[in-house]
């Protein structure tokens, strides 16, 4: 067992209920594997800090914990047969954290900002097919489309279009990032990168909702030492439970172990426009030369099953490519052809956690059965967030390899191509860290976005999902099995199927 994590020191707090009687709070502590840079959701390029995002903003539209559409600060929303026009009839009632009303004002202040190139967001692409917001009246807000666009009610539930207080906007400017305002069930009270505290927001529209003190996010990338904070008491969720930990975790009576599907995909990004890897050869070779089966057995315990299309099984759209089998001799064979007999050496980048250094280690020495010798880097979250997303030219990017993984929050393959393997989406665009670039893929995924048509969709996307496994940027490697370990206590978080956490139902008993 790995050295105790250093001990949280919850307060005792009481609030007085009546003379001579008092409720200890309840505060939620959720342990996470790594830092939250920020908190601009407009800005956000990780699953983990939109996790916490979720507790103290909203979008128009959102998702259950099954990632199934509701309606949020839109009670419902009215759209033509082109998909070009959409009206959000919005929830009455509703105000920010810092008391602002929540309006079709506010609706058009967010989008508009999203929106604007000049303040360089990367979740723009979510509303690149706006042409205009138009507000029709306090409560209602009509949209716009430069095209059709029949996913657009799902982009509105991601959480790079929550609403934030404009007033906040104006007040905080960039430094919103760090000073949140929204309408969620817990308001804003503290950040750091490794801990953001929430309190419960007395006047959240929801009834009933919500039922803990405050929520506390606590990033611990060691794995033992976040499962030793649920055994002790001092968290009461953590997300991931290591693999290897599933059956002690079972055995501890005030445990509850839970296990589900996932959308979350994890490859390794290989920068296309530099040597090797600019070579098709090269690429293919580094896919035989992994075992795939072998991976998801090591690294993730049997918890994972390995990728067999550029997008997982249970996103929409999703079209079955086959495999990359395990070949190392066809690796070798390849590499030769290619110029490098020998192999090459290169660095590896990725996360700090526990779980992301046993898959570079896994990979590096898969890798140097063929010649590759692998430099494993693992980077803290925001280092390594400064050197993937802030390049502003492609020859400036100074990753090779980079081991990680991805959800679409908006259940959609669009989200789940566009972002990653799209020309225009490099960063600091978007997040197309294997600089691929690829004009037939390009235009099945354009195809895919213009379309209402769902079969046409689904054509498009099949095209674009086969031309992108041959072409191989990545090496495909696993979709995760999600596994979060809970209190016996604890009810009303849930893990959702992109690797979100879902805390508004929270209950401590």
């Amino acid at each position: 067992m790995s050295q105790l994590f250093p001990r949280l020191i919850l307060a005792a707090a009481f609030t007085v209920a009546g003379a001579g009687s008092a409720i200890a709070a309840k505060d939620l502590v959720i342990g996470v594997e790594s830092n939250m840079p920020h908190l601009d959701p407009a800005n956000t390029n990780d699953t983990l800090s939109q996790s916490v995002e979720r507790t103290m903003y909203q979008g128009l539209f959102g998702f259950d914990k099954e990632m199934k559409l509701i309606p949020a600060l839109a009670e419902k929303v009215d759209v033509d047969e082109t998909a070009t026009e959409f009206v959000f009839h919005l929830r009455h009632g509703v105000t920010f954290h810092d008391g602002t009303p929540f309006d079709a004002d506010a609706v058009k202040v967010n989008l508009e900002r999203v929106m604007n190139p000049d303040n360089h967001l990367s979740r723009r692409s979510l509303v690149s097919m706006v042409a205009h917001v138009d507000v029709l009246d306090p409560s209602t807000v009509k949209v716009v489309l430069s095209q059709p666009f029949g996913a657009f009610v799902n982009n509105m539930a991601h959480p790079g279009t929550f609403m934030i207080s404009p007033k906040a906007l104006a007040q905080y400017g960039k430094d919103i990032a760090t000073h949140p305002v929204g309408t969620g069930p817990f308001k804003f009270v503290s950040f750091a990168p490794d801990t953001v505290k929430t309190t419960k927001n007395e006047s959240y529209w929801k009834p009933g909702l919500p039922n803990v003190d405050t929520v506390t996010f606590k990033a611990v990338p060691e794995s033992g030492s976040r499962f030793a904070m649920l055994q002790t008491g001092e968290a009461q969720f953590i997300a991931p439970l290591p693999a290897e930990l599933v059956k002690p975790a079972q055995a501890i009576p005030s445990l509850d172990v839970v296990i589900s599907p996932s959308i979350v995909a994890r490859y390794l990004a290989l920068n296309t426009m530099k040597k090797p890897f600019d070579d098709l050869r090269v690429r293919e070779a580094l896919n035989y030369a992994v075992d795939k089966t072998a991976f998801t057995k090591i690294v993730f315990n049997g918890y994972a099953t390995t990728m067999d299309a550029p997008i997982p099984p249970n996103l929409g759209f999703y079209s079955r490519q086959g495999a990359w089998p395990y070949d190392p001799a066809k690796a070798k064979a390849l590499l030769s052809e290619a110029g490098y007999p020998d192999g090459f050496s290169v660095e590896l980048w990725g996360a700090t956690s526990t779980l992301a250094k046993r898959a570079m280690e896994f990979l590096q020495q898969q890798f140097a059965a063929v010649g590759v010798k692998v430099t494993v880097v693992p980077l803290e979250a925001g280092v390594l967030t400064a050197k993937l997303w802030n390049v502003q030219k492609p020859e400036d990017a100074t990753m090779q390899m980079d081991y990680t993984g991805w959800s679409s929050s908006t259940g959609d393959a669009d989200w789940g191509l566009r972002p990653l393997l799209y020309s225009k989406s490099f960063p600091p665009n978007l997040f197309n860290i294997a600089y691929y670039h690829s004009a037939t893929a390009d235009a099945a995924i354009e195809a895919g976005l213009a379309s209402a048509d769902q079969s046409k969709r689904a054509a498009a996307y099949a095209q674009a999902q086969a031309i992108i496994w041959k072409d191989a940027p990545w090496v495909f490697l696993s979709v995760d099995q999600l596994i979060a370990g809970q209190s016996k206590k604890l009810s009303g978080v849930y893990y959702m199927p992109d690797g979100g956490l879902l805390a508004e139902e929270a209950t401590l008993n």
